[in-house]
C-alpha cells in the first residue's frame, strides 16, 4: 500500500509546444527539487513532465521496500506520455535522476534527442558497504537539503535505508556500463563544492559517454541540489536552449 505523498512531493506535468522536457529526480528526493526548472521551462512554451519514483516523496521507511526496476519504470511511462505529444524531447535529471537519464537515453535513442544532467550520480565506491551495513542498521542519516541558498527545502527523507542504497548500487553498476551508448547531444552541469555526490561523477560522465557534442557548465556558487541554489536560473535559461536545439536537429 503506497503511503500518502507529501504535499508538494506530487509528479506534475505541464501541457505546451511540440517540445518537451523529461525532469527526473534525485534519490531520497521528490519533484519538490525540479519544479521551479519545470516552471521555467513550461513559461516558456516547453511541454514538461517530471515523475515521482515509487518510495519517494512518501516515508524512507516505503523507499526500502523498492526496487530500482521500479523507479525505471515510472520514469520510462513517463518518457512514453511526453513523447507522445511532442515531436522532440530531452532528459534532464538531477544527482541520480541524471543517471536514470543516461539510462533511459542509451535504451531509447529514437525517443530522447538529447540528455542533460545536473551534478549526476553515477558511481560511489564508498555506497559498497551497505550490504554489510544492513546487518547493524536498518538505515542511516539522509544526505538531503544540501543547497547554499538559505530558506531552499527540496523535502528530503531524514534518514536512508541501507537497502534502497543497494538499489541505487546495482542502478549505479548498469548506468556504468551503458555510458558508451549515450550518443545523444550532453549538457553535464557541475557544482565544485558538493557535499553529496563524490567530485569525480561528472568528469567521469564526460569521460565515458559515447557522445561527441558534449559540453561541462560549471555552477560556482550552488552546492549539489542546484537547481534550487543560486545557479538555478543558469540551469534553467541552458536548459531550454539545449532543448530547443537538439529538438531542431530533430525535424
Amino acid at each position: 500500500m503506497t503511503t500518502k505523498v507529501i504535499p508538494g512531493a506530487e509528479a506534475f506535468r505541464f501541457e505546451g509546444g511540440r517540445v518537451g522536457v523529461l525532469l527526473l529526480h534525485g534519490f531520497t528526493g521528490n519533484p519538490t527539487s525540479i519544479r521551479p526548472l519545470g516552471e521555467r521551462l513550461a513559461s516558456k512554451g516547453l511541454s514538461v513532465t517530471a515523475p515521482r519514483y515509487p518510495g519517494h516523496g512518501t516515508t524512507w521507511q516505503e523507499l526500502g521496500t523498492t526496487k530500482w526496476e521500479q523507479w525505471e519504470a515510472e520514469a520510462r511511462a513517463a518518457l512514453q506520455e511526453l513523447a507522445g505529444r511532442t515531436d522532440g524531447l530531452i532528459a534532464c535529471g538531477l544527482s541520480m535522476g541524471g543517471g536514470m537519464a543516461l539510462h533511459l537515453a542509451a535504451n531509447h535513442p529514437d525517443v530522447i534527442g538529447g540528455v542533460a544532467v545536473v551534478n549526476p550520480y553515477v558511481r560511489n565506491p564508498q555506497m559498497a558497504f551497505a550490504p554489510v551495513a544492513r546487518l547493524f542498521a536498518r538505515s542511516r542519516k539522509g544526505v538531503g537539503n544540501d543547497i547554499k541558498k538559505p530558506a531552499q527545502n527540496e523535502a528530503p527523507y531524514e534518514r536512508v535505508p541501507y537497502s534502497a542504497i543497494i538499489q541505487l548500487n546495482r542502478m549505479c553498476k548498469t548506468v556504468q556500463s551503458e555510458l558508451p551508448k549515450v550518443r545523444q547531444p550532453l549538457l553535464v552541469f557541475n557544482s565544485p563544492e558538493d557535499h553529496v555526490v563524490p567530485k569525480d561523477n561528472a568528469a567521469y560522465v564526460m569521460a565515458n559517454v559515447g557522445s561527441s557534442d558534449k559540453e561541462l557548465v560549471t555552477l560556482p556558487n550552488s552546492y549539489h541540489v542546484a537547481t534550487l541554489d543560486y545557479d538555478a536560473e543558469t540551469i534553467q535559461d541552458r536548459v531550454l536552449e539545449f532543448a530547443r536545439t537538439c529538438a531542431a536537429r530533430r525535424t
